[in-house]
This record gives structure tokens, C-alpha cells and sequence, in this order.
């Protein structure tokens, strides 16, 4: 049996989400290293420097609708008295108990915390692509046009918001990257790939194991076969993964060679 975790709206925001944030990503080091043989041959896929330019505005503008939709759906789900109490990604104090808990147990010094439908860390990402996209989206409205933006904001105000926007974004993708990727997909548990924001369902076994609290408190509710659901045909797992799988290796090339290619960026 497979019991539903995301809903099909949830899992377009997702997808939607991982496209423009590679494309931003791509086009954002297109343009930071076109210094170098690899910046150019990057900006080089979307038109050269100011088509990189071009597609990170437009693409810009599209994450921030997109970020808005999101709130305006989150809002009509809680109207609807559809996320409340532990269905809620809103942090509560037992989230910094289940974290302490859970860092001990990584070094065998405690058991593992029953986890309910959200983790600690998914609440951590969740909520990390909210002060990121007002962070990257606020400068990047001034950064839009930054001559229509220096008639109100002081010149060195600009450049603030450049370095603000610059060093955010890098933090995001080393974040995605480096953590979100890991535990996604490299995790024990998960490997190769964690399916169920792509199919929307895991395995009540799975779910059991890794979020035994939830399950507890759907079955005292009756609320388990509520949430039942049928698992994706073999050909659209084979799609899933391999999509994944082309998001993971095109974020991990993009940090190697821009780590490379540090040294020869003028900051």
C-alpha cells in the first residue's frame, strides 16, 4: 500500500522550481565567469553574456509570480482548515528538541526521534526558499534596472544589493547542492532517489520506518486510508530518475567548475 505525501499542485510548484532555479543558477555563473573559458562556453548556451542577462530577468520575474502563487495557495489551504497542527510546516519548539535528538543519534548517542509528517530539515528547506526569495528577489528588483533604481537608492546602495544578491545565491546553490541533493536522493534510506515529491507517494513501510509518528496518528484517527494512493507506472519512474539524476549532475558540474574557476574571477 502507498500513501499519498504530496498533492499534484505541490509537486508542479516543485518541478517548477527546480527548472528555474538551474536555469537562474546557469545563467547567473554564465555571467559571473564569463572572465573564463567555461563562463563563456555556459553564457555561450543562452546567447552569449546578454542573453544570459536576459533569460536571469525573465526567469527572475517568473520565480517571483510563481512565489506569490505559492503564498496565495498556502493561505487558501489553511483557510480550508487543510494544514494545521503537525500537516502544518509551521516550526514548533519540538523541531529544535527532534534536531538536538537527532544530531545525537548520528553519533549513536541517542535514539532516533519518532518523526511525524515533516522533519526538522524539510521545514528548514521549505521555509529557507522564503527568506531566500526575499532576499534574491528584493535585490534583484533593484538589480533589474539599476539605473531606474539609483533615481531613489544611493549608488553605493546598488552595489550592496549586488553583493547581497551575489552572495546569497551562491549560498543557495552550494545549499541545493551540497545538502538538499544529499539528502534527497544519497541518503541510505533514499538511494538512489527519494521518488515522492516526483510520484507524490512512498510505500506505508517506508513511511513507517522513517516518519513513525505520522503513521501512528493517521491510523488512531483513521485517516490511513484517506490518504492511499497508487504508485506511478515503471516507464514514469524511469522519467523521474532520470530527470532527477540530470538535476543533480548538472548542480554538482556547476559547483566543481565554479570552484575551479574561482581563482580567475575578478570579484
Amino acid at each position: 500500500m502507498m500513501i499519498r505525501r504530496f498533492t499534484p499542485v505541490q509537486r508542479l510548484f516543485h518541478l517548477l522550481l527546480i527548472l528555474t532555479f538551474m536555469i537562474q543558477a546557469a545563467t547567473g555563473f554564465g555571467r559571473l565567469y564569463i572572465e573564463t573559458a567555461w563562463g563563456k562556453s555556459l553564457a555561450g548556451v543562452f546567447g552569449g553574456y546578454t542573453g544570459c542577462l536576459a533569460v536571469h530577468k525573465w526567469v527572475g520575474i517568473l520565480m517571483l509570480v510563481l512565489f506569490l502563487l505559492h503564498i496565495v495557495y498556502a493561505v487558501v489551504q489553511i483557510a480550508r482548515g487543510k494544514v494545521r497542527g503537525r500537516d502544518s510546516l509551521l516550526p514548533r519548539l519540538s523541531d529544535v528538541g527532534e534536531f538536538l535528538q537527532h544530531t545525537a543519534w548520528i553519533f549513536g548517542l541517542a535514539r532516533q526521534p519518532r518523526f511525524d509528517r515533516w522533519t526538522w530539515w524539510e521545514k528548514f528547506d521549505y521555509w529557507a526558499v522564503f527568506w531566500g526569495m526575499v532576499i534574491l528577489g528584493g535585490t534583484g528588483l533593484i538589480l533589474y534596472d539599476s539605473v531606474a533604481s539609483s533615481r531613489v537608492i544611493f549608488g553605493w546602495g546598488i552595489n550592496v544589493a549586488l553583493w547581497v544578491h551575489r552572495v546569497e545565491a551562491i549560498l543557495a546553490i552550494l545549499h541545493v547542492v551540497l545538502i538538499h541533493f544529499f539528502v534527497a536522493h544519497l541518503r541510505r534510506t533514499h538511494f538512489p532517489m527519494d521518488r515522492a515529491m516526483f510520484e507524490g507517494a512512498v510505500e506505508v513501510e517506508d513511511a513507517q520506518e522513517q516518519r513513525p509518528a505520522w503513521i501512528e496518528r493517521l491510523r488512531a484517527t483513521g485517516g490511513l486510508e484517506g490518504h492511499a494512493a497508487s504508485g506511478a507506472p515503471a516507464a514514469m519512474r524511469a522519467v523521474y530518475f532520470v530527470l532527477g539524476y540530470a538535476v543533480v549532475v548538472c548542480g554538482v558540474v556547476l559547483v566543481i567548475y565554479a570552484l575551479i574557476n574561482a581563482p580567475r574571477v575578478t570579484w
